[in-house]
């Protein structure tokens, strides 16, 4: 089950919504929420639940061992839970990637295994792991009843796409949390915008891209290149920031608070920047969990730019089992320390390194959504081949529609939420403030219009892809 699905909008959401909110008791309300989140994945993995529920039972069991002596930790629990969780995820996410690898290497013919990949299992995966890690380093006292750590991990707001939340930030609210209207309506305000930027920007962009992508490079003009690539670039942004939005505004709804998974990344001044503002979730784990225990950048430069190269490389590794996924992390890791050795690449003229920015990043996505790392290349090379020759194909896509939701998508791109709380802030006296009432309003009566407009494109069949079962 997806959030952009009638079934999940017009049934699910609002049944489980209203339980929660007569059940007075906050323990009655968990189990309601654990029994509703197992519901919400088995609808999809009706077979892997069993699957999840064993990650977090193993997790538990790990997390008890390694915290029931503070004064002497338990290293040999940290260690079985790292190792059987990667081994979780090597065995079902990238069994095929290592076998075909090693056919490749040896020249031998061993039978590629065809393993469903569990939706989710890298989110899902990553939350346990860092409960574990929070409790050996003394982060976080361990918690003793299994279904607070089975609803933390299975949560369905932010189960299958994320973000990623460590325990550390909601351990207090799963038994302790309020529910009150301005946090239902604000949460619901959130989840609708991000239902906008994926059912009305995201898909509309995925249409374009798809069939792009879809063609052989030699097929494509220059501006049908370009357009397929931007429209990729504004799908995976809108589609995974439309999906964060929509969690953030669902655990609101719930009591939950989660933190910001993405600060207007397109807007960034250089790659560096660019990772503060991207996938927040998880470039920080990656950072706190990895990039800090190998040394970050307390051992010299050379070992700096060594760890940094890991990072990136298992970043890209991170979202799928393809080497595209890999060069992709590489690619970003190579500027990330480009502009650590060439400081000037930092102190370039703001117009300039946005656009410098922004071409790392679009380029990186073709390789990034391409099947291989060849067709990827190709791609870029049509982008650069000045083949005006046949550009019809890129003519026919700029409908009325796209071309609305294209430039929506641009103007998404800026740092409208900043700006309206700066708007909000020069009302003075804010909540008496009439014109913020007016503007409250205004802003949830267009909230409204935008969820039915969103059911209406969804109940006519418009198209709506998932793109994180690859991740």
């Amino acid at each position: 089950m997806v959030f952009s699905s009638l079934i999940f909008l017009c049934i699910f959401l609002p049944v489980v919504f209203l339980l929660h909110t007569v059940i007075p008791n906050v323990r009655v309300r968990n189990t309601l929420l654990i029994v509703s989140s197992l519901v919400f994945y088995a609808y999809g993995e009706p077979v892997y639940v069993l699957l999840m529920i064993a990650s977090s039972l193993l997790n538990y069991l790990c997390a008890r061992w390694a915290g029931r002596n503070p004064q002497k930790k338990s290293k040999a629990a940290l260690v079985i839970a790292v190792t059987a969780n990667l081994l979780i995820l090597a065995v079902f996410k990238y069994t095929g990637m290592l076998v075909s690898a090693f056919n490749g290497v040896t020249g031998l013919s061993v039978p590629v295994p065809e393993i469903a990949l569990p939706i989710g299992i890298s989110f899902f995966t990553f939350q346990a792991l860092s409960y574990v890690i929070d409790v050996y380093r003394g982060v976080v006292d361990v918690q003793k009843n299994y279904f607070s750590v089975l609803l933390y991990i299975s949560f369905f707001p932010q189960l299958i796409a994320g973000p990623i939340v460590k325990y550390r930030d909601i351990n207090e609210q799963i038994d302790q949390r309020s529910v009150t209207v301005d946090k239902v309506a604000r949460g619901l305000r959130r989840f609708v915008c991000g239902l906008c930027k994926k059912v009305l920007i995201a898909n509309t962009m995925a249409g374009v891209a798809d069939l792009m992508f879809s063609m052989d490079a030699g097929e494509l003009s220059l501006p049908a290149a370009w357009l397929g690539a931007l429209s990729y670039l504004f799908q995976i942004y809108y589609d995974f920031s439309g999906y964060s939005d929509m969690a953030i505004g669902l655990g609101l709804m719930f009591g939950f608070q989660f933190k910001e998974n993405f600060l207007y990344p397109y807007g960034a001044k250089n790659i560096r920047d660019f990772w503060r503002r991207w996938h927040i979730s998880l470039s920080t784990w990656f950072k706190e969990y990895l990039y800090i225990p190998l040394g970050g950048s307390r051992k010299g430069k050379l070992r700096t730019s060594l760890n940094k190269i890991i990072v990136f490389f298992l970043t890209g590794l991170w979202h799928g089992a393809n080497w595209t996924f890999v060069l992709w992390g590489l690619w970003h890791g190579l500027f990330l320390l480009l502009e650590e050795y060439l400081p000037f690449l930092r102190k370039l003229p703001r117009a300039i390194s946005h656009l410098y920015t922004l071409s790392v990043v679009t380029l990186g996505f073709v390789v990034f959504r391409a099947d291989s790392i060849l067709s990827g290349f190709s791609y870029i090379g049509r982008m650069f081949s000045f083949d005006f020759s046949s550009s019809s194909l890129a003519l026919e896509q700029l409908t009325p529609w796209f071309i609305a939701m294209f430039a929506a998508a641009v103007i998404g791109c800026a740092p409208i939420r900043p700006l309206a709380d700066k708007l909000r802030t020069s009302f003075g006296d804010v909540r008496a403030s009439k014109r913020y009432t007016a503007v409250s309003a205004a802003l949830y009566a267009l909230a409204f219009v935008g969820l039915v407009w969103c059911i209406l494109r969804l109940s006519s069949g418009a198209y709506n892809p998932f793109i994180y079962f690859r991740f």
